[in-house]
C-alpha cells in the first residue's frame, strides 16, 4: 500500500486565490482591453511625434545656421512663426526706450454703395484697458499685439515691403489681429480694407540723467491692405 500524497491544507484554494487576485489587481494599461490599448498607444505615439517635431522645429531655428536649417528653412519659419517666435532683447546692451502704439482703421463698403474711412482705433490702449486693475491678466492681453507689431517691423522696410516669407507671415498675423477687434461688420458696413501705424513715442530719461533724446512723436504709415477671407475668424466671410 503506497502512502498517500503528503498535502498542504488549502494550497490549492489559496493558487488559486493568489492567481484570481493577481488578474483582478491588474494596473495600466494592461487592465484595459484590447481596442483600448490600442488606441493609448497610438495616442502616446501620436504625442511623442509631435512634441520631437517641435522641439526639432525650435532647436533648428534657434541654433546657428547649418546644412539642416539653411535646406528646410521655409518649413522651419513657417513651423515657428509668429506663434513660437523669440527675441532676446531682456538681455540686450541697450533695452528699447520708447514706447511704441498700434493704431488701425477702416475703410467700409456702407449698404447704399458708399464707402467711408473710420477714425484711427488706438488698439495697444485697448489692451491697456483691459490689463488695467486686472491682477492677473491673460498672455493675448498683454503680449500679442506687441509681439506680433514687433515681428512685422522686425521683417519689413521702411516702406512696408516685406522681407521674404517672415515678412509675410507678419502681416497674416496682424491682419487676422486687427480684424478680431474690428469684425467683418464695422459702423452699419462691411469692412473692405484696412491700415495700421505705429505711433513711436521716446522715452523721456530721468531727471538725474546727462543723456538728450527728442521726445517727438513718429507715425509709421503702412499701406492699405485687401481683406480677405483668410484674415477673417474662422477663415470665411
Amino acid at each position: 500500500m503506497e502512502p498517500a500524497a503528503h498535502q498542504v491544507p488549502g494550497a490549492d484554494s489559496a493558487g488559486e486565490t493568489g492567481d484570481a487576485g493577481g488578474r483582478d489587481g491588474m494596473r495600466g494599461i494592461a487592465a484595459l482591453s484590447l481596442p483600448a490599448r490600442i488606441f493609448v498607444s497610438i495616442a502616446v505615439a501620436v504625442v511623442t511625434v509631435g512634441v520631437a517635431f517641435h522641439v526639432a522645429m525650435v532647436f533648428l531655428q534657434t541654433a546657428p545656421d547649418n546644412t539642416v536649417s539653411k535646406r528646410h528653412a521655409e518649413v522651419v519659419d513657417s513651423y515657428v512663426y509668429p506663434e513660437f517666435e523669440r527675441n532676446w532683447k531682456l538681455f540686450a546692451p541697450n533695452p528699447l526706450q520708447q514706447n511704441v502704439a498700434v493704431h488701425a482703421r477702416a475703410r467700409i463698403a456702407a449698404p447704399d454703395g458708399s464707402t467711408k474711412i473710420t477714425g484711427w482705433v488706438d488698439l495697444s490702449a485697448m489692451d491697456g484697458a483691459a490689463i488695467d486693475g486686472n491682477p492677473a491678466p491673460s498672455h493675448t492681453q498683454q503680449n500679442e499685439l506687441r509681439r506680433a507689431w514687433e515681428f512685422y517691423a522686425d521683417n519689413h522696410d521702411e516702406k512696408g515691403k516685406p522681407y521674404g516669407l517672415r515678412g509675410r507671415l507678419s502681416e497674416q498675423y496682424i491682419k487676422r489681429i486687427v480684424m478680431l477687434r474690428f469684425g467683418t461688420e464695422l459702423n452699419g458696413g462691411s469692412v473692405e480694407r484696412i491700415q495700421v501705424r505705429a505711433v513711436v513715442t521716446p522715452v523721456a530719461p530721468p531727471e538725474w540723467s546727462d543723456e538728450k533724446t527728442d521726445s517727438k512723436t513718429e507715425y509709421s504709415v503702412q499701406p492699405w491692405w485687401q481683406v480677405t477671407s483668410a484674415d477673417l475668424p474662422g477663415g470665411a466671410k
